[in-house]
C-alpha cells in the first residue's frame, strides 16, 4: 500500500489522516503495515484526499 508514501508527501502525520478520514490512528499504522487492508469506503476517503487513485491507495499501481 501507498498510505505511508501519500502521507510523508503530504507532511501528515498518521493522527492527523486519521482525523480526516475518521478512523483510529493505530488503524492507519496497521494500513501502512499492510495488517489490515481499508474497506473501499475508507480507500475513496483517502483517495479523494490524496487526489489519486484507489488503485495507487493499495498499491495496485506506480504514479
Amino acid at each position: 500500500m501507498n498510505i505511508l508514501k501519500l502521507r510523508e508527501r503530504f507532511e501528515m502525520s498518521q493522527s492527523m489522516l486519521a482525523d480526516k478520514i475518521g478512523v483510529a490512528f493505530n488503524t492507519i499504522s496497521d494500513y501502512e503495515n499492510g495488517r489490515v487492508m481499508p474497506s473501499m469506503k475508507v480507500a475513496w476517503k483517502i483517495a479523494d484526499l490524496f487526489n489519486t487513485s484507489i488503485d495507487y491507495v493499495v498499491g495496485r499501481c506506480d504514479i
